[in-house]
């Protein structure tokens, strides 16, 4: 890649990992400490609180993806940081869950996901392009394990009120990263892909059914999760010595199994297996429960393995696969369905917790593993672009 195309693959990556951060640092602990909360015990109503960010973000992501086409990529995503940022100050200012499910839809409201990806592909080459996908694929799931990490940290010593201050101030570092950081974006085209086409691409919905699927489960884990290990005898401020271990354990995992899908060709084997992956750690949460703390160590290492390959994967597959003149149009209905699987996550996950009992949330992952490992095994594998050697 160029210095320009390296600068813009991990400048984009830095915004898609300062927002995310602060959309994921509440899910470790956030269940624990709204029991002391008005509201908070009414599990579903805690579920909404975790997953109602995906709500708005489903319904502006494509809006958001059209303006940045029609005004630009850099104004939209600074327009939908600045939201984010007024979300996160409710947020910190609430006293109820209620005010905090206000706040949760007005941070979804900056739904940026399709603008900060369509302006990594104005900025790189066809056969650079899925590096940088990959590179900002990899980001939600480095993001996703931070945050698991330093979240019942940050928690004791700022206080949830101080976590949301805290994103507030990640998304202000955002918007200074796409003002003077990211390169200067090249004319955008005005031809737009049709939903029709995307949708009747047989290809483009299997994965964006795995991106819903993948965000549902992992919302709705944390639901439970949290819980679980305060019920396993870990105080919440000690959870990181579970999430520590499972990250870096994940990592060692799964940068190998990115090398072999990428280089070799083998993106459907590694996707597939990670979908196989997914669907053991629901088996197991379902069969032992809450059985103790070794259990739920070891599902959580497996099912970091499995989140971070897919995060890493799948943005890749649909940068190879999409029409190049509806790449925008297929971004935006991909991180569409990922809003709508963060959204339902949380508040199924809750309603289902709280109505039929935690092992409904675990058999609801394990339904969606197997539907979508089913549509996987019938996806032919993505193209692999090779550079010709210099001359």
């Amino acid at each position: 890649m160029s210095p320009a195309e390296r600068r813009a693959g991990t400048s984009l990556a830095a915004i898609f990992a300062l927002r995310m951060l602060g959309l994921f640092l509440i899910l470790p602990v956030f269940a624990v400490h709204a029991h002391g909360m008005p509201g908070g015990d009414n599990t579903a109503l805690v579920g909404m609180a975790i997953g109602a960010y995906g709500l708005t973000q489903a319904f502006l992501q494509i809006p958001f993806g059209a303006a940045s086409d029609r005004f630009g990529r850099k104004p939209v995503i600074v327009v939908g940081l600045l939201l984010f940022v007024a979300g996160s100050v409710v947020a910190a200012l609430a006293q109820d869950v209620q005010t905090v499910v206000v706040g949760r839809v007005l941070q979804g409201a900056g739904a940026i996901s399709a603008a900060v990806t369509a302006l990594a592909a104005d900025l790189t080459r066809d056969q650079h392009r899925t590096k940088v996908m990959a590179m900002i694929g990899s980001s939600i799931g480095l993001v996703f394990a931070v945050s698991m990490v330093a979240a019942p940290i940050l928690y004791a010593l700022i206080g949830m009120s101080g976590l949301f201050w805290l994103t507030a101030a990640l998304a202000v570092a955002a918007i200074f990263t796409i003002l003077f950081v990211v390169p200067a974006a090249p004319p955008v085209p005005r031809a737009v892909g049709r939903f029709s086409e995307v949708l009747a691409d047989g290809q483009l919905m299997r994965l964006n059914f795995g991106v819903f699927a993948l965000h549902l489960m992992q919302t709705a884990m944390w639901v439970l999760v949290p819980a679980g290990l305060v019920a396993a005898g870990l105080p919440i401020a000690e959870h990181w010595k579970v999430y520590l271990p499972a990250v870096l354990l994940s990592f060692v995992v799964m940068v190998p199994a990115i090398i072999v899908a990428e280089k070799r060709g083998k993106m459907k084997q590694v996707f597939n297996a990670a979908i196989g992956l997914l669907l053991l750690v629901q088996i197991g949460l379902y069969v032992e429960g809450g059985a103790g703390l070794w259990p739920l160590a070891v599902l959580l290492t497996l099912f970091f393995v499995a989140f971070n390959v897919l995060e890493a994967t799948q943005p890749s597959w649909i940068s190879k696969i999409a029409p190049a003149h509806a790449k925008g149009t297929a971004l935006g209905i991909y991180n569409t369905l990922q809003s709508v699987g963060l959204f339902l996550g949380g508040a199924l996950g809750g309603w289902l917790a709280q109505h039929v009992g935690p092992g409904a949330v675990s058999l609801l992952g394990c339904g969606l593993a197997v539907v979508w490992l089913i549509l996987a095994a019938g996806m032919a594998p993505p193209p692999v672009h090779r550079v010709a050697p210099a001359a």
